[in-house]
């Protein structure tokens, strides 16, 4: 058990000696308890060095060892679920030196990817792919007889999103060769593991009881009365010491939960399995942080962690702004205690958008719906249909997830719905799978919405209470991070709808309208070729009047930290068109192709959005005109 995270590199001989999971597999049964041990020292060094995913990682290191030791990887496919988990798998694939550069410019990503390396079967950062990928994978092998295995690891919270079930229910029906492993690391499915269900499981698992279970099967399938009484019977005594009646209902044979740091009792299990035909379900009891005494007892704090920094020196003060989510968090408690038909409904973001406070102060009207993004948008229609205002709290990245719901059941039906959308934008070094840069896009197409982008903190608990007022559909799509400093009232106030300011007036004939977080980086710009500055503030309604005063203008640019194709500044151009007004104009925003991670800051001067940037395309523009 470690207690803190070493800051020197560990000495692992064992560990040293695989640099694919072939190395793994010469070693001797009796040397893998070593192994996991220098794989879990190595990773809590390599993860301080860096940042990054940490407590799901540290809990499934045996289950790696298990899975590249007895599969002949990367011919037989292995999925990772989300990917939080896969560094002990990039560590024994080829990356153990790379993952010391893990999600930082230029180095590996912090999630499974295809073009990365081989072993990375399936590119992720969304959760409960793994089921219907691996399936996927498995019919292929059916279909060109390639006898090619395919194994799934899915979270327990992975597991409460709709689509792990379909792909569930698929397989079972299809009756694919897979297995597919619930990594239960939080105990939130399962009793705790006893002796009677371990013992219960090695046999289940082992092939004397298979053999029996087809004898029997054969014996009987001229009986078919006496056929469905053993397999009710089987059934009946599985379900008195597991929790895997619904899986056997699926079609599933399933097997657990086993201790999933228990290596000998992993490897004898999987070994019996893989060899199965069938759809296969082993449950498998991981211990999110195991061997970091720490992440053991907080494994939400420990989820991720940053860089471990030199301790600062002395006087060195921290900076005290608050995050767009805690600008969020204040507000949703400030509006609830004037509203009692306010709630709060999240996709398993509770920490991550700043609901802490509100659950604790308000739990009769705080909802975590876990990783369903779906049914977080349907529930909150469902919610405005009877007279409740439900605030739906969720990452850019995720509402991609509920765009059918957020069309049909809330737009369509013009129900009082707000959106509070977190990450908006590029996200560092969390990378492409989960930037927010498309929202303005695929918004501002929908009917009956509104959509606000804020420019600083105060500007975006205006725009949440404005939302919050307005009868029908709205969205506020704010950034991760701090914002610029700016005093924030304590009021209540709203923002008239589809109202810009301006924030400069210059007299060069150029017109910069900015959405959102870029309307600071544009202030340079603006103030060195003598431009008016408007904080467009809204996407949809757009500012037409805005936009008709400067219709004389000589160069129009745009700026938003959004896909250019289809956002803010295409709005801008279709409103100048539809007027029959023919301005020059200058789109700034994401090109079409997905971005690296990085910091932050390097991704905004990698695409031109920092205010050197910014200033440079519009003075390249003006040499055209």
């Amino acid at each position: 058990m470690f207690e803190e995270i070493p800051t020197a590199r560990p000495e692992t001989p064992l560990l040293d000696q695989v640099n694919a999971p072939a190395d793994l597999r010469a070693f001797k049964k009796e040397q893998l308890p070593t192994l996991v041990r220098e794989l879990r020292e190595f990773m809590l060094y390599s993860v301080g060095q860096t940042g990054g995913h940490f407590g799901a990682g540290l809990g499934v290191v045996e289950l790696t060892v298990a899975l590249h030791y007895l599969y002949n990887t990367p011919e037989d496919r292995i999925v990772w679920d989300v990917g939080h988990q896969a560094y002990p798998h990039k560590i024994l694939t080829g990356r153990r030196e790379a993952l010391l550069n893990i999600r930082q410019e230029n180095g590996i990503s912090g999630f499974p990817k295809r073009d990365e390396s081989e072993y990375d079967t399936f590119g992720v950062g969304h959760s409960s792919t793994s089921i219907g990928a691996a399936l996927g994978m498995s019919l292929a092998a059916r279909q060109l007889k390639t006898g090619r295995k395919a194994v799934a690891i899915i979270g327990d919270g992975a597991m409460s999103a709709g689509m792990a079930f379909e792909a569930l229910n698929h397989a079972g029906d299809v009756k694919a060769d897979m297995l597919v492993i619930l990594n239960d690391n939080e105990m939130s499915i399962s009793k705790p593991v006893g002796a009677l269900s371990s013992y219960f499981a090695r046999i289940w698992a082992s092939k004397t009881y298979d053999n029996i279970r087809k004898g029997g099967q054969k014996v009987f399938s001229g009986l078919p009365s006496a056929l469905e009484l053993a397999r009710k019977a089987e059934e009946h005594m599985k379900g008195m010491v597991s929790p895997g009646m619904m899986f056997e209902e699926l079609g599933f044979n399933y097997i657990g939960p086993i201790d999933g740091h228990d290596m000998d009792h992993l490897l004898t299990t999987i070994a019996n399995l893989k060899d199965r035909k069938g759809p296969q379900f082993l449950h498998v009891i991981t211990k999110k942080g195991k061997g970091f005494e720490p992440a053991e007892g907080d494994p939400i704090g420990y989820h991720a962690i940053n860089k471990i920094e030199p301790d600062p020196k002395p006087n060195t003060v921290k900076s005290k702004l608050p995050k767009y989510c805690n600008v969020f968090g204040k507000w949703v408690c400030d509006a609830a205690e004037q509203d009692d038909k306010l709630i709060a409904i999240t996709p398993a973001m509770k920490e991550g958008s700043d609901l802490i406070d509100f659950a604790d102060r308000f739990p009769e009207r705080y909802f975590d719906v876990a990783i369903a993004e779906q049914h977080a948008v349907t529930l909150a229609a469902g919610m405005a249909c009877d007279g409740i205002k439900p605030v739906v709290a969720i990452y850019s990245t995720f509402l991609q997830r509920a765009y059918d719901q957020l069309i049909h059941d809330v737009a369509l039906q013009n129900l009082d719905v707000l959106f509070a959308i977190d990450r908006a934008g590029l996200v560092g070094e969390d990378g492409p799978t989960h930037a927010g840069v498309y929202d303005l896009s695929y918004l501002r197409c929908i009917p009956n919405m509104i959509v606000m982008a804020p420019s600083d903190e105060d500007e975006c608990r205006k725009m949440l209470q404005t939302g919050y007022e307005y009868k029908g559909p709205a969205a506020v799509r704010y950034p991760r991070g701090t914002g610029q400093g700016i005093n924030i009232e304590e009021t209540l106030s709203t923002l008239e709808i589809g109202k810009s300011r301006t924030l400069r007036t210059g007299q060069s004939g150029i017109v910069i309208c900015a959405f959102g977080r870029p309307t600071y980086d544009a202030r340079q710009a603006a103030q060195a070729l003598d431009a008016t500055l408007l904080d467009m503030r809204f996407v949809k309604p757009i500012d037409k009047a805005a936009l008709l005063a400067h219709r004389n203008a000589k160069l129009i640019v745009t700026i938003e930290e959004n896909a250019i194709m289809g956002g803010a500044g295409s709005a801008v151009s279709e409103f100048l068109l539809a007027n029959n007004i023919t301005i020059p104009t200058l789109h700034l925003g994401l090109p079409d192709q997905y971005e690296e991670h990085a910091s932050h800051a390097s991704m905004l001067k990698r695409v031109g959005l920092d205010a050197e940037g910014i200033q440079k395309s519009i003075e390249m523009k003006l040499n055209h005109l």
